[in-house]
């Protein structure tokens, strides 16, 4: 009796690295209660979020994990943790000092900034290359990459990167992708924005990925 074909399921979602604009949150500068700017970016195209927040507790972030996660999922987006706890998902993003090795969850991110750092990268699946602008967020962080360097540290990358640090504008985000890069890692430009989804709908044009979407449905509206 012959054997069934092997079916070709294509790659792991759960290892597909992020791309486009990803957000990175911080409550403490948002105009906007956290949850609703995530939505908003959602809605004009952003698919991955990176959940900050550090300050709070293991069952304030995990409870703040699960509502992003819903937003995310509407629109087959993503939610990584920053930190090696995934807070019972599957994805974290690391910092430059650790822990290595990296644990064993479906997709790992981590922050490096310059060539002895991506060199010491292991079972990584994507990293941030910051700062490449001046960025408001950490002033004096630096000194930046400029687009320059980010094109000579992301040759030297064995995994793809995202850009981070400064990025605010359009142009910024064209000469990031310009260099090279998968995407860049955005926060103050959406945290601080007036409309964050028209913000992310620029941006993510720019970055090539994503297209906006209808805000979610309500209940009433879908009855």
């Amino acid at each position: 009796m012959t054997a069934p074909a092997a079916v070709d399921l294509g790659p792991d979602p759960a290892r597909t690295v992020p791309s486009g604009v990803v957000l990175l949150t911080d409550r403490r500068v948002a105009r906007r209660p956290l949850a609703e700017v995530v939505a908003a970016a959602v809605a004009g195209g952003v698919r991955w979020v990176v959940l900050r927040e550090k300050d709070l507790s293991r069952a304030e972030r995990a409870a703040l994990a699960v509502e992003l996660r819903a937003i995310l999922a509407d629109a087959g987006g993503r939610l990584i943790v920053a930190g090696p706890d995934p807070l019972d998902g599957d994805a974290v993003h690391l910092p430059a000092a650790g822990p290595y090795p990296p644990p064993a969850v479906g997709l790992v991110g981590r922050s490096c900034h310059d060539a002895p750092e991506l060199a010491r990268l292991s079972t990584e699946d994507y990293v941030t290359l910051s700062p490449v602008f001046p960025t408001r967020t950490k002033p004096g962080y630096g000194p930046p990459l400029r687009p320059d360097g980010l094109r000579a540290l992301i040759a030297a990358s064995p995994v793809p990167v995202l850009a981070l640090g400064g990025i605010e504008t359009p142009e910024q985000v064209r000469e990031c992708v310009a260099a090279g890069a998968a995407g860049v890692a955005v926060l103050g430009a959406l945290m601080r924005a007036g409309d964050p989804s028209e913000v992310a709908a620029t941006l993510t044009e720019m970055a090539g990925h994503g297209r906006p979407q209808p805000p979610t449905a309500t209940t009433e509206e879908k009855e």
